[in-house]
């Protein structure tokens, strides 16, 4: 993850592709009594500070009609990737703001997306004058970091296979998170599109280091036959994407710089990491011949390399494939 990461995307991109999967899983009490199909989301609800000088912008704001009744609600999500002590306060002010422009009842869902601090954050802001509470203004929150990933771990949602990505863990379970994000995701089926939005979002908030992605690939590799070939169609499509962005930005600097970027971001990387995991040094004297392989060629041994078990059967496919 870059200091640049456009966390205010990623997240509304992922709730508005799968809005009532985002209801099923944080909110199934306002699921149960929506009708989805009426979902109508909102554009730029623009709010004015006039005493801070500032303009901002709803994160999402989605009408709907209840069930059976002739009558509508709101859903406000905002989502806050870094820890701000006013923020309950600004909760209560978009919802302030929402009802005085829309007149309708609103549920209000705050999404923290920060790592630390773990402590719980409030779930209201409140005006009090002395001893006396005049207004309570509660809303619910899904605080990532006090969620335990294995409690989604088997429910088939894919905003639980994202935001897995970002729940409390231990650094030793990096790589086994990461894994049962995909396993997940590959087994929802969803189409090509919806499943570059999750897997991108896992991709982001869990980038491995090169050890890390040693020890997922032979983990992925001992998963169940279909949930592996559909792990590894992810894996390859991310490959494919990291040699286009290498090519793309080495050609601004120069054809042969561009080979050479686009190779080293590029599939042949990631298998010699994996069979140097495997099978040791030994694997140096078919490193030239690995790397010679065109791409599709390496999109194929990245996937029958998981079933080689002696370095012989490298030999032997780089014999039959290579020639």
């Amino acid at each position: 993850m870059t200091p640049t990461t456009d966390h205010d995307r990623l997240f509304k991109e992922l709730f508005t592709l799968f809005f009532p999967d985002f209801l099923d899983l944080f909110a199934p009490d306002a699921a149960a009594r929506v009708d989805k199909a009426s979902l109508v989301f909102l554009d730029k609800e623009l709010f004015t500070d006039v005493t801070r000088g500032e303009r901002r912008q709803a994160d999402l704001v989605v009408k709907g009609r209840l069930r059976d009744q002739d009558a509508c609600f709101l859903v406000h999500i905002e989502t806050q990737a870094t820890r701000q002590a006013d923020f309950a306060e600004r909760m209560f002010l978009y919802g302030a703001r929402l009802y005085e422009k829309h007149r309708l009842p609103l549920y209000p869902v705050a999404v923290l997306s920060y790592d630390a601090p773990r402590a719980p954050e409030p779930d209201a802001f409140e005006l009090w004058c002395g001893a006396w509470l005049p207004l309570r203004y509660a809303f619910r929150v899904v605080q990532l970091n006090r969620l335990n990933w294995r409690d989604f771990v088997n429910r088939p949602n894919p905003v639980a296979s994202a935001l897995m990505a970002k729940m409390g863990m231990r650094q030793g379970e990096r790589v086994r998170v990461k894994v049962e994000c995909l396993r997940m995701l590959a087994g929802l089926r969803l189409d090509k599109a919806r499943t570059q939005v999750v897997s991108g979002f896992v991709d982001t908030y869990l980038r491995l280091n090169e050890v890390e992605q040693a020890a997922f690939m032979e983990e992925a590799a001992q998963l169940e036959p279909e949930a592996r070939e559909g792990v590894m169609q992810i894996v390859t499509s991310w490959m494919e994407e990291g040699l286009q962005q290498g090519l793309q930005q080495g050609l601004q600097q120069g054809l042969q710089q561009g080979l050479q970027q686009g190779e080293q971001v590029g599939e042949a990387k990631v298998v010699l990491r994996l069979l140097r995991r495997r099978f040791g040094a030994a694997v140096e004297a078919e490193t030239e011949r690995i790397r010679a392989l065109p791409t599709t060629r390496l999109e194929q041994l990245a996937d029958d390399l998981l079933d080689f078990t002696q370095l012989e059967d490298l030999t032997n496919w780089l014999d039959a494939k290579a020639g």
